[in-house]
């Protein structure tokens, strides 16, 4: 057993090419534990207004190695990731935690994610797909706003 939802445990985690770090299991960190990356709230919110408007899509296609959106419609094109602002370090409202025995670790955690998702926005466009990202609390605040860009972002428009 890794130690993985022990308390005083941690386990590893490899970043910078396999060098192996370890996380520390702390209580105000307890919550993030098992947080679900499909299916979340923004994005069933996004999927119910764009079916409503007629458009639609197919979930989780995989269109090149390393490029996963959330959803694609496929007729038009379009690649569409909705990315949760902790986890890809929205600047306008998130902050990295910049204390405690994980910082360091979080910090490069979502620095990977933010080029992670660079990565796929270009490996999409080099397959001929439009990419749309829209962070969660755009969503939150205006569906209909968010689900505005990706409508742009078809022949549709």
């Amino acid at each position: 057993m890794n130690g993985i939802g022990q308390p005083g445990r941690s386990r590893a985690w490899s970043l910078n090419g396999g060098r192996v770090d370890v996380w520390t299991s702390t209580e105000k960190g307890r919550h993030l534990r098992g947080r679900s990356s499909k299916n979340t709230a923004p994005e069933l919110a996004l999927r119910r207004e764009l079916h409503r408007r007629g458009l639609r899509f197919r979930l989780h296609v995989p269109l090149e190695r390393g490029c996963n959106p959330d959803l694609v419609l496929p007729r038009h094109r379009v690649a569409v990731w909705v990315d949760g602002c902790f986890w890809h370090g929205h600047e306008t409202h998130t902050r990295t935690p910049e204390t405690g025995p994980n910082a360091a670790l979080w910090k490069a955690k979502i620095e990977a994610n933010r080029a992670r998702d660079l990565r796929a926005l270009e490996l999409a466009a080099a397959a001929g797909w439009v990419g749309v990202r829209i962070w969660e609390c755009e969503i939150k605040r205006d569906v209909s706003a968010a689900t505005d860009l990706v409508s742009s972002r078809t022949a549709r428009s």
